[in-house]
């Protein structure tokens, strides 16, 4: 199965409102040539944060989506047959070093086992990426970096990395913006007004507040975007809410009448 993949380059810097140090600490493990794992909710701006981060050093970046079908010769390369010859094709981890380029890999937990096993060698002083089917082994150069993701509030036994697979990163912690910030970002993202958008954020915080109760995960930063944007493009406020972050979050008919109550609580 191949990999999900997005490939940029070149690109102009997306907007991205830094937090805290992320930009510095993304700086100096790129710098120093370490690997970067980000740890965070879905929908808190690591995927963004990551194509901020490329387009600024102006490297190309390979974004890998993992699932669990998702193995090592996805992301190194297999043969494949091409006008009835067998061919060598890169995958996208392969190329990323070859080109001295990000490779992206979100939500890495979701990948088979085996990937961690291909990952090893690429995120400590070797930095070297072995392709057994070819007999080549790629030396890392100065401009590559490994950076992968994932969301800690979805682990369990069986979806986790292994200690001497994280120990092997440096990491960073997200989380939803504060209020002011998310405004903001929301507000630039959306081309909303901030009065309009301050009540949606204030929302957001009541529905947070209800993750692992009524709902395993809170509204994103992303679905308020697309709600805010739904408002500018003239949606009823009413009709963009349920569409954006109700309906979303769950398919429980009872807890979708009590969010939309808490929407009532905001708005009355």
């Amino acid at each position: 199965m191949q990999a999900a993949m997005q490939t940029t380059r070149g690109a102009e810097a997306p907007f991205y409102l830094p937090h805290s140090d992320e930009c510095d600490v993304f700086m100096a493990a790129y710098d120093n040539r370490m690997p970067l794992l980000l740890k965070g909710p879905t929908g808190c701006g690591k995927t963004r944060f990551v194509a901020h981060m490329a387009a600024r050093l102006g490297r190309p970046l390979y974004t890998v989506a993992c699932h669990d079908d998702l193995s090592a010769a996805d992301l190194i390369g297999r043969y494949l047959l091409k006008g009835g010859e067998t061919e060598w094709i890169d995958g996208p981890l392969t190329r990323a070093v070859r080109e001295g380029a990000i490779c992206y890999l979100d939500e890495v937990v979701e990948a088979r086992k085996d990937v961690t096993v291909v990952l090893h060698p690429l995120t400590d002083d070797r930095r070297m990426l072995p392709i057994e089917r070819t007999g080549e082994t790629l030396q890392a150069g100065a401009e590559f970096m490994l950076v992968a993701s994932y969301n800690p509030g979805y682990q369990n036994i069986l979806k986790a990395l292994k200690p001497s697979t994280r120990q092997r990163f440096l990491a960073i912690e997200f989380d939803f913006p504060p209020p002011a910030r998310e405004i903001e970002i929301v507000c630039s993202e959306s081309g909303l007004a901030k009065d309009k958008v301050a009540p949606l954020v204030r929302l957001a915080g009541k529905l947070r507040k209800l993750k692992g109760q009524d709902l395993e995960e809170g509204v994103s930063t992303r679905l308020l975007v697309y709600c805010a944007t739904l408002i500018k493009a003239g949606m009823p406020i009413e009709r963009a809410i349920k569409a954006a972050l109700i309906e979303p979050l769950s398919d429980e008919a009872d807890v979708k009448q009590g969010l939309l109550d808490l929407v009532a609580a905001v708005y009355g």
